[in-house]
């Protein structure tokens, strides 16, 4: 139960960095979705300590990727 609260936190401190780091590029609701399908992909894992590290990366290559909706 404190392990899935931790993650849960890591998680949303990850989206607010995204956030801060692509608010020129990409708007809050698509950063949202990225961390959001970024940890989807990792809903079956059984080792969850890497998971939001793991997220924050995949995160990050989708915005990196993906051009914003609005541009």
């Amino acid at each position: 139960m404190a392990d899935q609260a931790r993650e849960e936190d890591a998680i949303r401190g990850i989206v607010e960095r995204l956030k801060n780091a692509f608010s020129a590029t990409h708007s809050p609701a698509e950063v949202e979705a990225a961390v959001a399908k970024a940890h989807a992909s990792f809903v079956d894992r059984p080792v969850r300590e890497f998971v939001p590290v793991l997220v924050e990366r995949q995160a990050r290559s989708i915005l990196d990727n993906h051009p914003a909706d609005n541009a």
